[in-house]
């Protein structure tokens, strides 16, 4: 992904360099004491020893006691207090839950996971007994578990059957300051499951909100003003160093900072990186690997792990492991900003940058952004360096630079398409228009989605129909969940699957600088004169005919992306355990695949674009100008007629996505909506 422009590219954005030739000058800001603790080189102790050691543990009684007095507590707790891990064995441990469950809930699985294992450790017990974890793909949790962690995404899911959530008598929603759609509607769903539990006399239900940095005036206020509980002290100290220049490429900056530290850190201290996305994390880890094979190279040899969403569990979990012979560089997206402990982090290098997308009502369009982080997100970046020794934690920018943050981030609820949102509320009865939202997203994108679920079909008179019921069972955007469900009568549900499955990953090519060329005759073997969605479908049908065993061979000699195709085989396998419970009958095309792209219009109908005389396209529904995406397998042509899966506007406004659909399809498969955007080639 290029760093300016945010257009994702077939190859990588950073070229391969021998050495770094340069050095950055760093300062030390002597003026943060938010930072500051004790005991930089502890002794092996026990984890009993060490639990008593965390700031949490001092204030146990009087933190049990605030717990059981009142229904709602907000808890401030810097990071690495052991608020997260140890508040809910607190809990268990006078028998708060009653019969229920804790839910502890965190925005991220890797998270749930790590967390899940070290309670479980703590407790000498079993994972998946007395402690157990939810997250997509993977459900450990038994009859004898009482601490659950899961996340956010999965309690609202079992919010859909339950809008009461009896399996709970205590609640904790972790990382609050994140939030993430699924967080902002999570609290709104949890606030109203207490509430409604008083209204009929069940046992209340006890929620702890906690953070280490949020608005707390804010929070209180939408939690009944809530009690505030504020837990002082971390574990280590942690040095803030800020560049003295402004660094024109932050991401060449951090590979250059990865180099000044391993000339002089010992062997045992390990890196972590803040980068914005797959592709540059990557292309970094290409850069690092290439300058340690130059014969120049001097340091301690590094081992470089990738820490981003789309990882398979398993590949997340190594950066977890500990090497003797080497130091760990962990280059991670801002998935390790938060309640995960990488063991050996001791330098955190922060690029100040992170990629989010915002939503643009009434065009359908997505701005992908690259962009500075908030002051909140910097500060909690800074705390994965103090987790179990004294830190440091390196920001290739200025204090300048710093101090021109927002101080929080903006919730993605205010920035993002609301169809799932609004179809997950209205399937557990909830008016999406007078729900409690900790901050209102705009109106205007709440009606978008609401016109949007009517003409899918999901959504009539306000009301759930049958169609959306169905909808709302799939962890997917709406659009998907519809084509899904069309699939059956279009007899093509096994292509369907297999193409969305491999549509939820990250890109599935590899890029591979030193061999392009190669790469790109190879691949074109998959690519389809009909576009983008069948030549994925090509790859993805080539992949699992593939013995297992030798699908990472095949990955390698083609190029392709071993985790992300793994992870889509994990998607396709969830989404066909769905297509089963609402009953769907298993069909295929085989290679018939004018069908697949017919099917897609029943979702997709929106985005569809026609060609005009001065080369450019025309979307049909609210006539915007946009462009193939160089990514495309076909950019360069100009067909009459695309459907494509997304807009995204970069330096320009480009269809992601692409397939060349025939102009009379739409009239076939959708002719109440092709009479009210008629296409001009058929006039």
């Amino acid at each position: 992904m290029d760093p300016y422009t945010g257009i994702k590219r077939p190859y990588f954005a950073i070229s391969p360099l021998k050495r770094p030739p340069t050095k950055i000058n760093f300062m030390i800001d002597a003026k943060k004491p938010h930072l500051e603790s004790s005991n930089s080189n502890p002794p092996k102790l026990s984890i009993l020893e060490r639990r008593q050691m965390l700031p949490v543990y001092k204030v146990k009684r009087k933190l049990l006691e605030e717990i059981d007095k009142h229904t709602t507590v907000i808890l401030i707790g810097e990071t690495g207090s052991g608020k997260t891990t140890q508040i809910p064995q607190f809990i268990h441990d006078v028998g708060l839950e009653g019969d229920k469950l804790i839910g502890i809930t965190q925005p991220r699985r890797v998270a749930a996971l790590t967390i899940a294992q070290r309670v479980a450790a703590e407790t000498n017990t079993k994972l998946g007994t007395l402690v157990g974890y939810r997250v997509r793909f993977e459900d450990t949790t038994s009859r004898e578990t009482k601490i659950k962690f899961l996340t956010d995404g999965m309690l609202l899911r079992e919010a859909l059957k339950d809008e009461n959530l009896t399996a709970y008598n205590v609640i904790v929603l972790d990382e609050a300051h994140e939030r993430t759609v699924q967080t902002d509607v999570l609290f709104g769903i949890v606030k109203k499951a207490q509430q409604k539990r008083t209204a009929i006399g069940f046992r209340s239900l006890k929620v702890i909100v906690m953070s280490a940095t949020m608005d707390v005036d804010h929070f209180s206020q939408y939690w009944n003003n809530a009690v505030v509980l504020y837990l002082e002290g971390r574990t280590f100290p942690v040095t803030i160093h800020n560049a003295q220049e402004p660094q024109e490429d932050y991401a060449f900056s951090c590979l250059v900072t990865i180099f000044q530290i391993n000339k002089t850190a010992p062997i045992s201290e390990d890196i972590l990186v803040f980068l914005t996305g797959q592709e540059e994390i990557e292309a970094l880890a290409l850069s690092i690997r290439t300058i340690m094979k130059d014969p120049l190279f001097s340091g301690p040899f590094m081992r470089v792990q990738p820490l981003y969403a789309s990882l398979s569990t398993v590949k997340q979990l190594d950066v977890f492991r500990s090497f003797n012979d080497a130091r760990k560089v962990i280059l991670s997206t801002n998935i390790a900003e938060t309640s995960v402990t990488i063991t050996g982090v001791r330098y955190v290098i922060d690029s100040g940058m992170v990629k989010t997308r915002s939503h643009v009502a009434g065009t359908g369009m997505d701005v992908l952004r690259v962009q500075r982080i908030s002051q909140a997100q910097a500060w909690q970046r800074a705390g994965r360096a103090g987790r179990e020794a004294e830190g440091a934690c390196y920001r290739v920018y200025t204090e300048k630079e710093y101090e021109k943050m927002l101080k929080n981030t903006v919730p993605e609820i205010q920035r993002c398409n609301l169809s799932s949102v609004v179809l997950h509320l209205t399937a557990i009865n909830i008016n999406p228009l007078t729900f409690d939202f900790l901050d209102r997203p705009p109106t205007e994108l709440m009606k978008e989605a609401m016109h949007h679920l009517g003409q899918l079909g999901a959504v009539e008179d306000d009301r759930l129909t049958q169609l959306g019921r169905h909808m709302a069972l799939f962890p997917l955007d709406p659009a998907f969940s519809k084509i899904l469900l069309s699939a059956a009568n279009f007899k093509c549900l096994d292509e369907m699957l297999s193409l969305i499955a491999v549509m939820s990953s990250e890109c599935v090519f590899v890029s591979a600088p030193n061999k392009r060329e190669e790469a790109k005759v190879i691949w074109e073997k998959f690519y389809s004169p009909c576009g983008d969605h069948i030549t994925l479908l090509n790859i993805f049908r080539n992949y699992r005919n593939v013995k297992e065993k030798n699908r990472k061979k095949w990955c390698f000699e083609n190029f392709m992306s071993a985790r992300n195709l793994e992870y889509a085989e994990e998607v396709r396998s969830q989404l066909k355990g769905v297509c089963d419970r609402v009953g769907l009958t298993p069909s295929s095309c085989d290679q018939k695949l004018d069908i697949v792209r017919k099917c897609l219009i029943t979702g997709l109908f929106s985005n569809i674009a026609e060609v005009q005389r001065e080369k450019h396209y025309l979307t049909v529904a609210t006539k915007q100008q946009v462009h193939i995406h160089p990514s495309s397998t076909l950019w360069g042509s100009l067909p009459d007629c695309v459907l494509y899966t997304e807009l995204v506007q970069t330096g320009k406004c480009y269809m992601r996505n692409v397939s060349r659909i025939e102009p009379e399809w739409l009239q076939e498969v959708l002719p109440s909506y092709a009479k009210l955007h008629p296409l001009r080639v058929l006039e």
